[in-house]
């Protein structure tokens, strides 16, 4: 990673600071990360997973605000991981996966900056099967539907990765997919509701989107 710059920010979440190590911008590409371009990730969408999104910021804030004992999380397109490092943090039992070759690494930086223990992660490339992710009882994820091509795949890995009684979050700063996502989702027997948000994030900034909640529960046999 000596091709690429990096910088360091305070996040605060639950009344919790965290340190984290992200790329400088979205200008930053790794000539050398030969993995990424075998999985067919251009120059230009190499940088996406190392950013800290302001939907990811806005994640964190719905999703500690939700029961989490006893349920398995698994976040979905985790990019840098800011939600799993904080559900970290508290104690749940949460999974992190991506298909970026370089999620680990950074996740793993910013466990050991902010002192916290390894977490679990699993590769989660939407198009392929993965039997040893499992199933999990809560599903989140932020931005996840800004490619066209990917809405049905992503909503397949969901539905093969949910547990029997499933909640699904999704914050979405209002991409063009949503409907069709929802039918999708919809069409696998996922019950939904939506929620309009506009609230402050780091750097006073402002986020702006949907909160896209689905649910599903099939009875026990």
């Amino acid at each position: 990673m000596n091709q690429v710059k990096l910088k360091q920010e305070n996040y605060s979440f639950g009344g919790v600071d965290y340190r984290i190590c992200s790329l400088l911008d979205r200008n930053q590409y790794d000539v050398n990360d030969f993995e990424a371009r075998q999985l067919g990730i251009s120059s230009a969408t190499w940088p996406l997973f190392g950013l800290v999104w302001p939907t990811a910021q806005v994640l964190v804030n719905r999703v500690i605000a939700e029961i989490l004992t006893g349920r398995r999380i698994l976040e979905i397109g985790c990019g840098i991981g800011l939600a799993s490092i904080v559900l970290h943090r508290m104690g749940a039992d949460i999974t992190a996966s991506d298909y970026h070759p370089q999620v680990l690494p950074f996740l793993e930086r910013n466990l050991r900056q902010n002192k916290l223990s390894p977490i679990k992660f699993q590769t989660g490339n939407w198009e392929t099967d993965n039997p040893a992710l499992g199933e999990f009882d809560l599903i989140i994820g932020s931005d996840i539907l800004y490619q066209p091509a990917h809405i049905d795949d992503v909503s397949q890995f969901i539905s093969r990765h949910s547990s029997a009684d499933v909640d699904v979050m999704i914050i979405d700063p209002g991409r063009e997919n949503r409907p069709r996502f929802t039918r999708a989702m919809r069409e696998l027997g996922y019950n939904y509701r939506f929620e309009k948000f506009d609230e402050p994030v780091h750097g006073k900034q402002r986020c702006h989107g949907w909160a896209l909640h689905y649910h599903r529960h099939f009875p026990a046999a």
